[in-house]
This record gives C-alpha cells, structure tokens and sequence, in this order.
C-alpha cells in the first residue's frame, strides 16, 4: 500500500538516491535540490512538506508541497499567495508506470484538504509544457491550466 513519510535524518538518503530517467531529467528538479529548496523555504518564513513515497518499506518516489510564499520568492505567481502548491512529484525509474504517481497525487491532496496552513482556495502545480504525461496526470484530478506561466512552466490550478 502507498503511503507518504516525511523527510527525515533517517530516511533522507534512500530518498537521495532515487532518480527518473535521463529522458525526463529536464522535466523535475532531482530530488536533492528539492530538500535543498524546502530548508531554504522554511529558514525563509514559508511552508514546505517533503515527503518520501513508499511502497511499503520501499521508497519508490518523492513529493513536496508548498504553501504560499517565502521571504526570498521573487517573482512567485500570484496563485501562490496564500494557496498550497504540489510542488514536486517524482516516482523513481525502476517504479513508474505501476500508478504510483497517480496514487500519490490522490495522497498528496489528501494531505492538502488537511489545510495544515490554514484554509485555501486553491492548490497550485506548474510543468513543462512538452511534459504530456503530466499535464494527462493532473487533469485526472481537475487540475485546469490557466494560461498564466511560472518561468518556463505551465501552471494549472484546482479548486479545494
């Protein structure tokens, strides 16, 4: 059964060591950088929530969700003030294509509905607009593109 497990000192390196293909390198931070960007937003007075996808004992993925903004967020796109934000998912190489992904993103708005921030209107994601299997992904759970951009990235949106 999938479940997610916060980021700790005793799991952070199996974590670590998981990584997509090399075709889909472009699309999704490694996952080293994204714990990077999670202390940095929480030293920075923002939300941060990293999570490490298990199957089991098994870590088969990461995911990090963010709420609103931080004091160093230049330039954050509008929808990220005062929402919550999926803003990382990756399944390992060796683990895709077994609906992990989609189950994790049911559990990671599970998680988002607890509204650990507070309420919020919407949560917020944003992808490569050559990434189709994303885009296909997020639209199964109502996510809707808004035309706005994040740098390079698509944003799309869904109503809590």
């Amino acid at each position: 059964m999938l479940r997610l497990e916060k980021i700790t000192g005793k799991n952070v390196w199996d974590i670590l060591k998981l990584c997509v293909s090399e075709k889909q390198k472009n699309f999704v931070a490694s996952n080293d950088i994204s714990i990077i960007e999670a202390y940095t937003a929480i030293t920075g007075n923002g939300y941060a929530f990293p999570f490490g996808i298990y199957e089991d004992d098994t870590p088969v993925g990461f995911l990090m969700i963010g709420f609103d903004t931080d004091d160093y967020w230049e330039d954050a796109p509008l929808i990220a003030k005062g929402n919550y934000n999926l803003w990382r998912l990756m399944i390992d190489s060796h683990y895709q294509n077994r609906g992990y992904g989609k189950e994790a993103v049911r559990l990671a708005l599970g998680f988002v509905k607890t509204f650990p921030c507070g309420k919020s209107e919407y949560c917020w994601l944003s992808y490569e607009p050559e990434n189709r299997i994303a885009s296909q992904l997020y639209r199964l759970f109502g996510f809707v593109e808004t035309g706005e951009m994040d740098g390079d990235e698509l944003i799309a949106i869904l109503k809590l």
